[in-house]
């Protein structure tokens, strides 16, 4: 299908869209009231050939971060670095100067949005964690094992927030190819908006089965739920680096919380 024809199919494909709780409205600084790009062929249209190979990025992304040799955090910051680069690369090629569209210009309405997601996924992810121990069982992340001295702990920091952008490119650009999917398929807006919400929650916990050693419960109904509650952030802002911060400050927070529990064990 060529751009102009797909254009043509995805006109008026913008619906009926959610309310103030979940979406800003019309706003004077003129970043609110925006809505999802691509979808609908604004600002361009990406044919499903090239959505999929999106996707593909996304996964070839992921093997490189879990499959690429690195013996510590330093050596780390190799594949972390791939797996945010390879996917957004792709994306670059085939949106060209339009690629920022996911990213907007952050604003004091975002900076309180990141801080009021990432405490909510704090709270969720303990609870959901809580009852999932209980009942099924859980695995601890081992990330954090072995963080000692300040290169290890400087290069960790670092290293774990590029993968916290890869991890958003990694769910983020998935779901806006399945809503032109569902868009082009028939669906409403907001219909379409909520299959890539769950979708991709799924295909988010799904890729941390490795991570908590194939613990099914705790890769979808913890990683998962917690996913979607990062996904709101998008859903409510549009800005994909309001989604990141938000997943920065919650793994951040567990992260040194970990760190400095495993210190005083060791000290004692």
């Amino acid at each position: 299908m060529s751009e102009s024809s797909t254009t043509t199919a995805l006109s008026g494909a913008g619906g009926q869209r959610f309310g103030r709780t979940v979406e800003r409205q019309d706003g004077q600084d003129g970043q609110d009231g925006q809505d999802f790009p691509y979808y609908d062929g604004d600002p361009i249209p990406l044919p499903v050939w090239q959505w999929v190979l999106v996707i593909v990025a996304c996964a070839a992304g992921f093997v490189t971060l879990s499959f690429f040799p690195a013996a510590n955090n330093v050596q780390s910051l190799v594949p972390r670095f791939l797996f945010t680069a390879i996917p957004l690369a792709v994306f670059i090629v085939f949106t060209r100067r339009h690629w920022s569209r996911i990213f907007r210009r952050v604003t004091g309405r975002d900076v309180r949005d990141i801080v009021l997601f990432g405490v909510a996924n704090l709270i969720v992810s303990s609870v959901m964690g809580l009852i999932v121990s209980v009942v099924f069982g859980a695995n601890a992340n081992a990330a954090t094992d072995n963080v000692e001295g300040a290169g290890e702990i400087l290069s960790f920091y670092l290293g774990t927030a590029i993968q916290l952008l890869g991890e958003e490119l990694f769910t983020i650009l998935p779901f806006l190819a399945v809503m032109s999917f569902c868009i082009r398929g028939g669906a409403t807006r907001n219909r379409a908006v909520v299959i890539a919400w769950l979708v991709t929650a799924v295909w988010f916990g799904a890729a941390h089965l490795p991570t908590y050693g194939w613990n099914v419960a705790q890769a979808f109904l913890v990683i998962g739920v917690a996913r979607l509650v990062l996904t709101l952030a998008y859903i409510r802002t549009k800005n994909i680096a309001v989604s990141t911060g938000a997943h920065i400050l919650n793994d951040w927070v567990l992260f040194t919380v970990a760190i400095l529990t495993a210190g005083a064990a060791a000290a004692a």
